[in-house]
């Protein structure tokens, strides 16, 4: 109690929730940086709550646990009472998991707090900052420019402070003299790499250290870029320093290495990185020409290719499986190959691809994603255009488009926004009833597809949004989904 346990076999979890105890399980990945953020409120919740078990599940490590819970995403969290799942949760939103901890758990074991109180969390002091914090960048992470609320002078000021160097750190201090214990890690990581870095201190400067925030979406420092790009935090730069692979990501990006003799910092001439092979494989990933040309030749034996855990027919995972199903819920034609058949293969994709998880989909030799973006590609229609401009499937006329997506989920919501980050107070309010009925639901949001946009106020002869459909049916606008809700009439109706 008071603390997050790692789940080690399906026994031990399911002799956990048939005791009297609540237990929050949260199923995650190592790879996933919306898990790692998660976490830490996940642990400071569990202080917080200490009359609760909150339980780890690695979900691709113990896929039998995951397909008995249905899960196809992560972050993921299960809330159970009583020996029964009451409620779930996908994706990371602090706020809504703090909120259904405390359903489920009971009130947090400390005094009534008016800033509790204000954020409309009923969670404890030491969760409390850091849901704020990760709450504000959550919500800001599912707009379309996170940055968009910077200034242009600020912004051109923070880009140009990322591009000064190829490797470039925001930190607490200075590389001499680090004043936290995250940045001295992250500066030792890159001076046993033996790569030049440039550095900014962020406690000088409130401005950059507030903005970096909002440009980069990432919650806390230090902040490591590779040209341009961020690769993240202190966690992220220990894992791949530790796994070998920020050297590999170095290289790929013909990051020099320099001699012991030479200060790190110091200027030095560049190595030219090797002329491409092939299939975009140069010799400066570390694969041999023999396995680069073995992966390319797997990647296009088909014109869909999975490279996942088992075999369609048998999954080795919940998240290969889910990749199945959807190109079979397409039916789309594919060929695949069982990563676990063969490491060489499995290790050597990873550094061919530059995509560190499996299942891996790849749409006339090019990688689409894992089963994350896959998922959210059928969702929003855009798995079925990318299938059809690549002459997989015939191209669909917008009518049926507009058919497919309504009645991809039973309730299906056409918003402006996201249920996370809704665009006006319209879908918000509507987005508000839904939840508070607890009615599951499908969204799209019309804003990022013009075509949809107008094509769905032709086809449902409804000129405004949001539009709530179920099972294929218009339901209505904003005005009849709150006047239903107010009248206790809406779960009925979506339940019939």
């Amino acid at each position: 109690m008071g603390s997050v346990k790692d789940v080690q076999s399906k026994k031990e979890l399911d002799d956990a929730i048939r005791g009297p105890t609540p237990v929050v399980l949260h199923f995650w990945a190592s790879w996933c940086e919306a898990s790692k953020q998660m976490d830490q409120v996940f642990a400071h919740l569990a202080t917080d709550f200490p009359h609760a078990f909150f339980l780890r599940v690695e979900a691709e490590e113990q896929p039998e646990i995951s397909e008995a819970y249905a899960v196809s995403a992560v972050p993921y969290f299960v809330f159970c009472k009583d020996g029964k799942t009451v409620d779930t949760l996908e994706g990371a939103n602090p706020s809504s998991l703090a909120n259904k901890v405390a359903k489920v758990a009971g009130p947090a074991n400390l005094a009534e707090s008016a800033a509790l109180a204000s954020l409309g969390v009923a969670a404890g002091p030491t969760v409390l900052e850091t849901v704020k914090e990760l709450a504000k960048d959550n919500g800001s992470s599912h707009r379309e420019s996170p940055s968009s609320d910077l200034n242009d002078k600020l912004k051109l000021h923070l880009q140009q402070l990322v591009n000064s160097h190829p490797i470039f750190l925001f930190m607490k201090g200075s590389p001499e003299e680090p004043k936290c214990g995250f940045s001295r890690k992250v500066v030792e990581i890159l001076k046993e790499e033996g790569v030049q870095f440039g550095s900014f201190d962020i406690l000088t400067d409130n401005e950059v250290r507030e903005g970096m925030k909002k440009f980069s979406n990432w919650p806390t420092y230090p902040q490591l870029f590779c040209k341009g790009e961020l690769l993240g935090g202190s966690d992220i730069a220990i894992a791949l320093h530790e796994s070998g692979e920020l050297k590999d990501v170095f290289r790929d990006h013909g990051i020099p290495v320099v001699s012991s003799e030479n200060k790190v910092g110091a200027s030095a001439k560049p190595e030219l990185p090797v002329s491409g092979k092939s299939g975009g494989v140069s010799d400066s990933t570390g694969l041999s020409a023999a396995l680069a040309s073995h992966l390319e030749s797997l990647i296009n034996l088909c014109p869909v290719m999975v490279f996942m855990k088992g075999k369609p027919e048998e999954p080795k995972c919940g998240f290969s499986r889910k990749v199945v199903e959807i190109l079979q819920q397409e039916k789309v034609a594919f060929e695949s190959f069982d990563v676990l058949s063969d490491d060489e293969v499995r290790q050597g994709l990873k550094v061919y691809s530059n995509w560190s998880s499996y299942p891996q989909l790849y749409i006339k030799g090019e990688l689409i994603g894992g089963s994350d973006i896959v998922l959210e590609m059928q969702k929003s229609g855009e798995l079925k255009n990318v299938l059809a401009e690549k002459g997989i499937v015939p191209k669909e006329n917008c009518e049926d488009r507009l058919k497919n997506l309504i009645s991809s989920s039973a309730v299906m919501l056409f918003m402006k926004g996201t249920p996370d980050a809704p665009r006006c107070g319209y879908s918000s309010k509507v987005v508000d009833a839904l939840q508070k009925e607890g009615i599951s639901f499908g969204s799209f949001d019309i804003l990022s597809d013009e075509e949809v946009r107008q094509g769905l106020k032709t086809f449902s002869n409804w000129p405004t949004f949001p539009q709530l459909y179920y099972k294929g049916e218009l339901i209505g606008g904003s005005d009849i989904v709150l006047e239903m809700h107010n009248n206790g009439e809406l779960k009925s109706a979506l339940s019939e």
